[in-house]
């Protein structure tokens, strides 16, 4: 038996002898128990946080998927060593605290076929309400995260002007350079945010209260921003606002991300990351991610 399988079987390495001919007693530690089961296959899973959960933070809400997975008894896949871990994958850049979001993504391995339908109806049931599974397809070839280029965003500025809104946004979409700071964890950080927007327009919506229309209504920013280096935010595009044209909400800003995707370049939009999962009946041609805001945003 060669060292490796001896090694895969929990038994001691076979004896080695050092540069001087004598016999090395030093011996590599070996887990205990069996391997791990093989993965059988990869699942992609797009979720969305909505409501009060959009304060909640990332480590929060991967802890809660991780639970919902024992719960609703789905076959995770673990790594080897000793100190195996559940072979899940957050897949792109997290919305920051306090973003609600339509288009969150994770990969996962089980070790037996799952039927993608089943899977996403056990979890969604297994997570509290506002965390919740909208969409799940057997992983194909390539990476999720290349796919994942852009970002649609939906902001909603409660008590804006409407005109000064819409002026702002004209001053940013015609400037060639609007530099921003930002403090990361590599300090403060001086950045470009207008070449990463591909659009950013404002337009008003009614607001309602209670399901019935009312008389006022709401100012809502919608842009599509490029996924860089550093990130481009929706605080950054405010911030942009406030720079060109003096532009800033009189209360907190309600941001929610609508999708992900690769940029489809005929609608300027995200199309769907899963549409080269799907079924070839798609012919794998993607299509743009339909807009579902939900909770109370």
């Amino acid at each position: 038996m060669s060292e490796v399988d001896r090694a895969g079987h929990g038994l001691p390495a076979a004896r080695r002898t050092t540069a001087t001919g004598k016999e090395d007693t030093t011996l590599k530690p070996v887990p205990d128990g069996p391997p791990p089961a093989p993965v059988a296959q990869r699942l992609r899973v797009r979720y969305a946080k909505r409501g009060r959960l959009r304060f909640t933070s990332h480590r929060d809400i991967s802890r809660a998927l991780e639970r919902a997975l024992r719960r609703a008894d789905v076959p995770v896949a673990f790594s080897a060593g000793f100190s195996p871990h559940p072979k899940i994958s957050y897949v792109g850049a997290a919305a920051p605290t306090g973003v609600a979001s339509e288009a969150e993504y994770l990969e996962i391995s089980v070790t037996r076929e799952c039927d993608p339908g089943g899977l996403r109806a056990a979890l969604d049931a297994s997570l509290p309400p506002g965390l919740d599974v909208l969409d799940v397809v057997e992983a194909g070839t390539g990476s999720l995260a290349d796919r994942l280029e852009c970002s649609a965003w939906r902001i909603r500025l409660p008590g804006a002007d409407p005109a000064l809104a819409r002026a702002a946004v004209e001053r940013f979409n015609a400037a060639e350079r609007i530099e921003v700071e930002r403090l990361t964890k590599k300090g403060m950080r001086r950045f470009d945010a207008r070449e990463a927007v591909v659009s950013l327009e404002a337009a008003e919506e009614a607001e309602t209260t209670a399901g019935q229309a009312s008389s006022q209504s709401c100012v809502i920013l919608r842009m599509v921003v490029r996924h860089a280096t550093p990130a481009v935010r929706p605080d950054d595009v405010l911030t942009g606002l406030r720079l060109v044209a003096d532009f800033a909400p009189p209360v907190p800003p309600e941001v929610t991300r609508l999708a992900q995707g690769p940029l489809d370049v005929r609608t300027g939009a995200p199309a769907d990351p899963f549409g080269l999962d799907r079924d070839n009946s798609r012919g794998g041609e993607t299509e743009p991610v339909s807009e579902h805001v939900g909770g109370d945003l």
